[in-house]
């Protein structure tokens, strides 16, 4: 999914299988009994290898603690969904209506009244969780607004008692934001939550991200910015 819509969003990957992802990968723990070793002579060219195999380590057990915070979004935002099937269908036929208008800018322009000056920061894949259970869809982070569209339509009625078939969107402007923070699940504490309060005291939760992290990092940024900017 990456690959198709250009890098900007993260999707699920199309992999054999999912169930695989219940066992993290480990990460390389075991080498670190070599830190120890001893080594017979002290020489320069030693000392390099040793601090060189250190790094080496390091690097590869923070790419273990990566994997690992991406297995754990992946099945967090596949638990969301009633069925996989669904869910895979769901992340398909965005994909390719991604690819149909242009661009993730371009369906944000399409779906979202836009400043000139507006700048899009981030896309992510997420759930919106409402009365009627998490919607899933699409969260916006621009420099003016965090904005939510959903995957697919909703039914409502008219006046007229006709039948509509419509988009549940969500726009707060950042100036109207107050803080963004994590939360988790009491039951569940490996399921985190990012948590929008805006000035007013409404709140709006969002769930099922591959990477909480980076978007709340985003959210935070934008916030700050803007309360700079009123200073």
């Amino acid at each position: 999914m990456k690959n198709l819509l250009g890098g900007n969003l993260a999707g699920i990957p199309m992999s054999s299988t999912v169930c695989s992802l219940e066992r993290p990968p480990k990460r390389l723990l075991a080498l670190s009994a070599c830190e120890d070793h001893i080594v017979p002579y002290a020489t320069s060219k030693n000392l390099s290898q040793i601090k060189q195999r250190k790094y080496v380590i390091g690097k590869m057990n923070k790419l273990g603690e990566r994997m690992d915070c991406l297995a754990q979004g992946i099945r967090d935002h596949v638990s969301l969904s009633p069925k996989l099937t669904e869910t895979l269908k769901g992340k398909l036929s965005l994909g390719a209506k991604i690819l149909q208008v242009g661009g993730l800018k371009k369906i944000f322009k399409q779906k979202f009244s836009v400043r000139d000056d507006e700048k899009l920061m981030k896309v992510s894949q997420c759930y919106l969780y409402t009365t009627a259970g998490p919607m899933a869809g699409l969260l916006f982070i621009s420099t003016e607004k965090v904005a939510f569209c959903s995957e697919r339509s909703i039914k409502l009625l008219s006046p007229t008692g006709k039948l509509l078939r419509i988009r549940y969107k969500v726009s707060i402007p950042i100036s109207k934001l107050r803080k963004a923070k994590q939360s988790e699940n009491m039951e569940k504490p490996s399921q985190k939550y990012i948590q929008l309060v805006t000035e007013d005291d409404f709140e709006f939760w969002f769930m099922g991200f591959l990477n909480h992290q980076k978007t709340l990092r985003y959210l935070q940024q934008a916030i700050s910015n803007s309360s700079k900017l009123r200073i």
